[in-house]
């Protein structure tokens, strides 16, 4: 049997613990939200907190939500659960500066004798630079996207528990970095660039690709689901026209969303200077930036 992963104790036991690991992020961001607050230097609105609470929701919906355990039985969950990863969360978790929060959560002591050490580090820094290059954003995300839906490893996914995890684990990394561009969180300052439009465009591309190649199909590319109880009465050629539609209406209409969010910004960019105030102290300074507010409108 391709699915014995998702038997009912090994699927409990896994969701318990998922459940449990992020209800410790959120009291973490919690905590440093309230100290953000408590103190007249740093500021996160509740708008952008809740933001976060919304998109780590998702991906707790994703991962460890009886929705979840759909995903063995119909592609469109499947794909659901990638979009949530890599298009709905990372945008969401980044509007709330959850760097900035963890920052004022962790004890200042461990900051200041482990975090801002490390930081300082040649190699971290030179890391860190890559990390953030919009083109090793893009391909990453892209290559993640390609790589899991090549028939052959989207099957090995389905029936390892282990490459599973994988899979979602690449979903949220790949989405986090794609959208660290275009958000620019914190420490990040936000500034309005042409080129993140060209950037949001160019993502699109093999989002169509393998949307279409799996709405106009005419055969079922993924032939594990041939074997599904087939809820909800679809055949599995059914299924997987809905998924590809699912994907390509999601990508399209956030990516366009974003996208004009971006432009207005970009035309005015007055309003780019808006947002809260704080301060940078990874490197003690007492300079003071903006949250970026990017996409402050949402």
């Amino acid at each position: 049997m391709p699915h014995l992963h998702h038997g009912a104790m090994g699927s409990s036991a896994a969701s318990g613990l998922l459940t449990l690991i992020f209800l410790f992020v959120a009291v973490v961001y919690l905590r440093g939200w309230l100290c953000l607050r408590s103190t007249s230097r740093n500021r996160i609105s509740a708008r952008r907190a809740g933001s976060f609470f919304i998109g780590l929701f998702l991906i707790w919906a994703a991962l460890a939500s009886p929705v979840a355990g759909f995903d063995h039985q119909l592609l469109t969950a499947h794909m659901a659960e990638h979009l949530l990863l890599m298009t709905l969360a990372p945008p969401l978790i980044w509007l709330g500066a959850p760097i900035l929060a963890l920052r004022d959560s962790l004890p200042q002591r461990f900051v200041q004798a482990i975090v801002q050490p490390a930081l300082r580090l040649p190699a971290v820094q030179r890391v860190g630079r890559l990390l953030g290059q919009p083109a090793f954003c893009w391909l990453a995300a892209a290559a993640a996207l390609v790589v899991w839906h090549i028939p052959g490893i989207f099957t090995l996914g389905l029936q390892s528990g282990a490459w599973h995890l994988i899979e979602h684990a690449s979903f949220l990394a790949t989405g986090l970095l794609f959208w660290w561009p275009v958000i620019q969180p914190w420490p990040s300052v936000a500034r309005p660039d042409l080129s993140i439009i060209v950037y949001l465009f160019l993502a699109t591309l093999p989002c169509d690709i393998i949307a279409g190649l799996l709405v106009f199909g005419e055969r079922v590319v993924y032939s594990v689901y041939f074997s599904s109880s087939r809820p909800f009465g679809l055949s599995a050629l059914e299924d997987q026209q809905c998924a590809g539609a699912l994907m390509w209406t999601c990508v399209t209409v956030v990516y366009l969303v974003v996208g004009a969010i971006l432009t207005t910004r970009l035309l005015s960019p007055q309003s780019s200077r808006r947002g809260e105030l704080v301060q940078s102290e990874w490197h003690g300074s007492a300079a003071t930036q903006s949250i970026p507010s990017s996409l402050g409108a949402l």
